[in-house]
């Protein structure tokens, strides 16, 4: 039996993000700081516009993100 996408994903995909989107050099410029807004309980969406929707549309970059934030706070990965 094959597996279904879901379809909000797929449409997600292929409409792209509702808001603003960094691209992945901008990404790697601020993802250090954008974790520590993150671990610091602070607002880093409103800090650093943009950089979610790429973390959630870039595969590469949201796994340097968890990986980061995993050796940060020393979170098991």
């Amino acid at each position: 039996m094959t597996e279904q996408p879901d379809v909000s994903q797929t449409l997600g995909r292929l409409l792209g993000p509702a808001a603003p989107e960094v691209g992945c050099d901008a990404c790697f410029d601020e993802l250090d700081r954008y974790v520590e807004l993150e671990l610091a309980g602070e607002d880093a969406d409103a800090a650093v516009p943009g950089l979610r929707a790429h973390l959630d549309g870039c595969p590469a970059c949201r796994e340097e993100h968890e990986s980061l934030r995993a050796l940060v706070s020393g979170e098991p990965t």
